[in-house]
């Protein structure tokens, strides 16, 4: 149920492009008779019965695309018409598939400037609200004035309106979201598109011959960026990079002045802190690692469970000899990737570039599947020094499961589930008789990602029973995993929002949409302390750290920068494991009450960036007050 490292890195593109081409949502008044939607649950499913192969319809097959076209686009409007979907995140996905689908027409140009002109209103981040349509507008512009869609004059022209409009916005409320978004001008190509969609999509429908919807806007989303993105690709970062060298003032780094290290001399008791992750690489924590004195069925530094659901060893996840040989160009890869997302013209970056440009359609499924591997092998080590650093009293507790890296994953299971609920109770035993007291889950899963798994492996007749399907299996896997942790009143929990830039509660992201008193969820901010597009948010997110290139170690002592609230995550499990180590007897609640009464709030009180010199001052003045207390 785990989402993979690269997946939110997929994730985070299709969400940095499609806020750089905001579209708008309709303003019209929800009439009483529409079906209320308060969850993903509650939307239909729609099956598309296909002729050709997904990937033809993203590559060549325009006759074929066009009747998939016309048959999601009377779908899209009978859901507006009839469904009054409460869920921001939700309204602006379908209207973003309405918008593309305009666009591509050739012949609604008019009408995509109404659909772009009305989401401000609905935009919940200030970065996306301010550029929300004008790469619609641009578009539009220079097809206007071309009479083209392609070719010099259209590029010129857009070139010219899309400058114009992004030359008055503040760089400090747009700047990461446009450096954002010229990392995927820079490496999208036609082969990159039709070879993602054969490698994920193609062999359940090869099967099946069908597409759900989800799959269905995935293929539209990715006719649209070959026919419309990248044909403006290269005027688009050519624009962008222009305003990059011309704010050349890094932005402020909050997170620095905020930092808080510990000292072996400042009285501090050992915290057990669980990384509940793909593994650790424990020969880098030498000095803050916990060994069971009497390892029985376990490792001495934790314990572990494969694919499977079952009982393995190994504080990391093992490679083969190939594996072994490939891994060091891996992380080089991401390391130029993230230096790719900062506009620094590194030579790991265009190495990236490069090496993105020239894969051929058929390489793109192995070549993404295995940095899949890689990703997530790196995962669990990057956010141990996250959560380990600058606090001599940690002391690491290996809990290693076993992520999905396949683009086609194994086939959803009762038995399996079940077997993962088995086993999420055993990772919780196994924290309380070892008395961890902070545990730290940047993982999660959503029925969606159930529903993709059984289509991939061609499972379910139809996408309705799909969905009905993932229902009845993620209510059993979140019923279990809720159910484990609340059984550990004693141990916090902290999880990451998710990157889907969408509200874990109306997609039933788990753990992220639990409400506990042991657990905390963390979005994601920038360096400077701003909402991160990729974040996702709700009503359990109650505050948000660091998750925008930060720097932690991986496996072999490399140090690399990635985000992610995977990264945020652990930042707010350091700053737990501070104060505990500070004062032994603060509980789960009182650790949490610490860290939101030191966080600051933004303008509006969207975001609670958490500040962990100020949440240890406050627990400085409490037990000054306890101890002066006690003295009369």
């Amino acid at each position: 149920m785990a989402l993979s490292p690269i997946t939110r890195l997929l994730v985070r593109f299709v969400a940095v492009l499609a806020c750089a081409l905001a579209l708008a949502l309709p303003a019209g008044a929800q009439t009483a008779d529409k079906k209320i939607v308060n969850s993903a649950a509650d939307l239909p499913a729609f099956t598309y019965p296909i002729a050709v192969a997904p990937s033809a319809l993203v590559a060549d097959d325009r006759p074929n695309f066009d009747l998939l076209a016309a048959k999601v686009r009377s779908d899209i409007d009978s859901l507006l018409a009839n469904y009054d979907i409460r869920d921001h995140g939700a309204l602006r996905s379908l209207l973003e598939e309405k918008l593309e689908l305009q666009i591509l027409s050739g012949t609604e140009d008019a009408a995509a400037l109404e659909t772009a002109d009305q989401i401000r209103s609905l935009e919940d981040k200030p970065d996306a609200k301010l550029l929300s349509g004008l790469t619609t507008r641009a578009i539009v512009a220079a097809r206007s004035q071309a009479g083209a869609t392609s070719g010099p004059a259209y590029q010129a022209a857009f070139k010219a309106a899309y400058a114009a409009a992004l030359a008055p916005l503040p760089w400090g409320v747009v700047g990461s979201l446009l450096q954002q978004t010229k990392t995927t001008y820079d490496i999208l190509t036609p082969a990159m598109m039709a070879g993602n969609i054969a490698a994920r999509i193609d062999p359940g429908a090869s099967k099946s011959h069908t597409l759900s919807n989800d799959s269905a806007s995935l293929v539209i989303q990715s006719r649209y960026i070959v026919d419309v993105v990248i044909p403006a690709a290269p005027q688009g970062s050519a624009v962008i990079g222009a305003l990059v060298a011309q704010h050349t003032v890094v932005k402020p780094d909050i997170w620095a002045a905020r930092e808080m290290t510990l000292h072996a001399g400042d009285g501090l008791t050992a915290v057990r802190i669980a990384i509940w992750d793909s593994g650790t690489d424990v020969t880098m924590f030498p000095h803050q690692l916990y060994t069971d004195p009497a390892p029985k069925e376990f490792d001495p530094h934790g314990l572990a469970f494969d694919l499977s659901g079952m009982k393995t060893h190994g504080a990391l996840a093992p490679l083969t000899p190939a594996q072994r040989e490939a891994y060091p160009a891996a992380i080089d890869f991401l390391e130029g990737f993230s230096d790719l997302q900062s506009s620094i013209d590194s030579l790991a970056a265009t190495v990236v570039k490069k090496r993105l440009a020239r894969l051929k359609s058929a390489d793109v499924g192995p070549f993404f599947q295995d940095l899949n591997m890689f990703a997530e092998f790196a995962h669990g080590t990057h956010v141990a020094g996250i959560a380990l650093r600058g606090n001599p009293a940690a002391r690491l507790v290996v809990a290693r499961l076993t992520f999905d890296y396949k683009l086609v994953p194994t086939p959803p299971t009762e038995a399996l589930v079940r077997r993962d609920v088995a086993d999420y109770k055993i990772y919780v035993d196994y924290f309380r008789a070892h008395h961890v007291r902070v545990v730290n889950m940047s993982w999660g899963g959503s029925p969606a990602g159930v529903e993709d798994a059984l289509e991939k492996n061609n499972i379910g007749k139809d996408a309705a029973e799909r969905k009905a399907m993932a229902a009845k299996l993620f209510a059993i896997d979140r019923a279990g995993l809720y159910a484990a942790l609340k059984s550990a009143p004693e141990i916090l929990f902290v999880c990451s929002a998710g990157n889907s830039d969408a509200d874990s509660g109306f997609n039933e992201t788990m753990p992220a949409s639990f409400a506990l008193p042991n657990l905390l969820v963390a979005g994601a901010t920038d360096q400077a302390g701003k909402e991160a597009s990729f974040s996702s948010y709700g009503k359990t997110v109650l505050v948000d750290a660091d998750g925008y290139h930060v720097d932690s170690t991986v496996p072999g002592g490399q140090h690399v920068r990635m985000s992610g609230t995977s990264m945020s995550a652990p930042n707010v499990t350091n700053l737990a494991g501070k104060l505990i180590a500070l004062d032994p007897s603060l509980t789960p609640q009182q650790t949490i009450a610490l860290i939101r009464a030191g966080a600051t709030a933004s303008d509006g009180g969207r975001l609670h960036n958490i500040d962990p010199k100020r949440s240890v001052e406050l627990l400085r003045k409490q037990k000054s007050r306890s101890g002066a207390e006690r003295l009369r």
